[in-house]
């Protein structure tokens, strides 16, 4: 017979239970029966259980003399054996020739089985009213209880139904089922296994009115292991504690979410060293018009920027990044993709941590550029993330900021390994595993499988991961947000971000030593709200959960995959001669970052105050000194944020002028080929051309092809509508610099 599929904690906890495919509410067969019921059933349909071959001579025998005087059947002579027999029959009509079968099946049951087996099995098939079968179904259903919790009365009320399961109907026989409860009550207590005070509470204990709702803790899991062990009784890693909190924290977040129209949260907590899945909520609460049924936590999503760490890893990995390295942050286009910052701002340049800890996309656009993108989307496949299925070439440099699908599992699960990766190297005295990103487990008596010891790393080594964490560690926590009111700030925790285009998915994810936090917001729909990011809908959530968790020491250093360094103290780059240096920690590994290239020597007059050369000054009387200078667009930004970065002094008046130019094109960019948009109204829109300067105070003059189109002071932005066609923008400083680009108007 189909049994309903029952997913518990290995203290025996209910977290939830799919009913059978023919329509019982069936338990698979008990591990053991409860004392109190066992005695019950006992003193009420079999007090001879453990000493009858299978049939009782003598309960027969009267039986048969009170029916044969009554003329009708009013007492059944049959055995516990005897009915589990009948139960497998299906219920068979009851004739004498049916009972002859049954008799002679139940001593076969008997000289195969152990008394303990049979009582088992028939506390786990009895019916015990409308679709209820089995005494874990109904302890549940009548008392909302676990079998062992049963009083004396509940036990008894519950022993007296498989005789007649029709009296528990609520509101329907009351009377006859309270009595017959109460004389096996007193049965009890004249066999002693009542004292006279219990038996007296006893009687005084209700019977039930309503049937009570299964627990429904992890519905989400319970769907998702329901796929390959339909039917069966799983016992799971989940620590029932941390689920219902877990369940609290969602929902209560669900009640502020849903006011912006934003239905749906999932959340996965994890444990890094073992991968036990310790909560899984696969949902809100949202009902069936916001397709709360849909378990997000295998939902494959667009990625955000939840993978931006890995690409840093990898970059550190190969010797082709440092932490402090300036990445440039300016206005881009490649091919004719233009990546922008969630802000919509530049910092010019910003060291490769900081532009992790802030998520910055154009940075990350162009590392990805200068790593390599097929390479990048090889190295993924590593990771096995599900909904990541596609070449390089479909998702091209959109890969790195949601261009891509994976899920909350597989999210969790990569970083759950990245974690363990440091921690079993400083276990194991520097070495790896083979099977270190290895699945997570979520049914309890499963071991995670880590493969062998190695010396070589599995993928990155954990120099980089560590380096890794370390910068996701140090993303501030915003100022002014009510959000994070309750953040314990103190608790050291790598986490990162991720929102994807439209705002239709928000992410969080959080790593200590111990624990892997995942939290996916949005609408299951993929409908996008407005204000739906990740910082401030899913990382509030992932800090709630966190809180919940005992607090975890810092990943220790893995010392033996690091070496010291000298690094321009102004580029993080390699250190050049003429660079100021400082000493920093990184993977022992071939470098291949260039020696710093932003450090020149420039010529002063005796004042340092002006730039000159031998065309305007006595060689003697020349100054040499090296100067931290960026190329015009990169130093145009960086100086707005960076007060400490001084530009190049001027030249001297009568000096020839050589070396970098003091203005580039922010846009368009030489070679562009643009269309024009037209608005509701049928008027073009203008084209604006914008252009950096190192003067604050220039007068810069325009030209389009020969015409002069006008002059800016300070901001350098105008706007033109061309025609169709080729044409040539030049624009002219009033000290005589003079930049170019062509376009075509399509």
């Amino acid at each position: 017979m189909p049994t309903a599929t029952v997913v518990e904690t290995d203290s025996g906890e209910l977290l939830g239970a799919r009913i059978a495919e023919d329509g019982q509410w069936r338990f698979p067969v008990v591990d053991s029966v409860p004392y109190k019921f066992e005695m019950s059933i006992l003193n009420f349909e079999d007090a001879h259980f453990y000493k009858h071959p299978g049939f009782n001579p003598i309960s027969m025998v009267k039986a048969f003399w009170t029916n044969w005087s009554s003329g009708k059947t009013v007492r059944g002579g049959s055995t516990i054996t005897q009915q589990l027999i009948r139960l497998s029959r299906h219920q068979q009509n009851r004739t004498y020739w049916e009972k002859v079968k049954e008799l002679v099946l139940a001593t076969r049951v008997e000289l195969r089985y152990s008394k303990k087996h049979i009582l088992k099995q028939y506390a786990s098939h009895a019916p015990f009213g409308g679709n209820v079968v089995g005494l874990e179904m109904a302890a549940w259903r009548y008392f909302g209880l676990q079998p062992h919790q049963l009083s004396w009365a509940e036990a008894a009320t519950l022993a007296v139904l498989p005789n007649a399961p029709s009296l528990i109907y609520p509101g329907k026989n009351q009377e006859k089922l309270l009595e017959k409860r109460n004389r096996l009550l007193y049965k009890l207590y004249e066999n002693h296994y009542l004292d006279s005070l219990s038996y007296q509470l006893s009687l005084l204990e209700k019977l039930p009115k309503k049937p009570f709702n299964l627990p429904n803790k992890a519905p989400h899991l319970l769907q998702f292991i329901a796929k390959s062990k339909k039917g069966e009784r799983i016992t799971t890693t989940i620590d029932p504690y941390l689920q219902s909190t877990v369940n609290a924290i969602v929902n209560n977040h669900h009640k502020l979410l849903k006011q912006n129209q934003v239905h749906n949260a999932a959340v996965l907590v994890m444990e890094v060293n073992s991968r036990r899945v310790l909560s899984y909520v696969g949902n809100t609460l949202a009902g069936p018009d916001h397709e709360e049924d849909v378990d997000m936590v295998h939902a494959n999503r667009s990625t955000g920027s939840v993978i931006k760490p890995l690409l840093y890893t990898a970059m550190l990995d190969a010797g082709e990044l440092l932490p402090g390295m300036l990445v440039p942050d300016i206005p881009t286009y490649i091919a004719g993709y233009a990546p922008e910052n969630f802000d919509r701002t530049y910092s010019g340049a910003v060291r490769a941590d900081r532009a992790l800890a802030k998520s910055l996309n154009i940075p990350s656009v162009r590392l990805l550029q200068d790593y390599g993108l097929h390479k990048f989307r090889d190295q993924l496949d590593f990771f096995k993330l599900r909904g990541l299925n596609k070449p390089a070439d479909y998702y091209g440099l959109t890969l790195i900021l949601g261009g891509a699908e994976s899920n909350l599992w597989d999210l969790c699960k990569t970083y759950a390994s990245l974690a363990s990766t440091i921690n079993h190297f400083n276990k194991t005295s520097s070495e790896y595993y083979t099977g270190e990103f290895a699945e997570p487990v979520i049914i309890e008596g499963f071991q995670t499988d880590f493969g062998t010891r190695s010396t070589e790393r599995t993928i990155f080594d954990a120099a980089s991961i560590y380096l890794t964490f370390e910068a996701m560690k140090d993303l501030n926590r915003p100022e002014g947000s009510e959000s994070w009111e309750f953040y314990d700030s103190s608790k050291k925790i790598a986490w990162k971000t991720g929102t994807s285009f439209g705002n239709k998915d928000a992410w969080a994810i959080g790593i200590t030593k111990d624990h892997v936090v995942g939290v996916w917001v949005g609408n299951a729909d993929g409908e996008g709200r407005p204000n739906m990011m990740g910082l401030n809908t899913a990382a509030p959530i992932l800090f709630d959960v966190f809180d919940v968790l005992p607090n975890a020491s810092w990943f220790s250093v893995p010392e033996d995959e690091f070496t010291n360094i000298e690094v321009c103290a102004d580029s993080g780059f390699l250190a050049s001669t003429i660079c100021p240096t400082t000493t920093i920690r990184i993977p022992n590994k071939k470098q291949y970052v260039k020696v710093c290239g932003y450090h020149t020597l420039i010529h002063l007059d005796q004042k340092g105050a002006l730039r000159v050369n031998s065309s305007c000054e006595d060689p003697a009387e020349i100054r040499t000194q090296p100067w931290f200078v960026l190329p015009t667009l990169m130093g145009y930004y960086y100086q707005r944020s960076n007060p400490t970065y001084t530009m190049l002094p001027p030249f001297k008046a009568s000096c020839k002028q050589t070396g970098t130019p003091d203005m580039a094109f922010i846009y368009p960019k030489d070679g562009s080929r643009i269309t024009l948009t037209k608005n509701f109204a049928g008027k073009t829109g203008e084209l604006v051309l914008k252009v950096a300067h190192t003067k604050p105070h220039a007068e810069v003059y325009w030209y389009l092809n020969d015409t002069f189109l006008g002059e800016t002071i300070n901001f350098h932005e105008i706007g033109i509508v061309p025609e169709k066609g080729e044409h040539r923008i030049t624009v002219v400083d009033n000290m005589g610099n003079e930049v170019m680009v062509n376009i075509s108007i399509e």
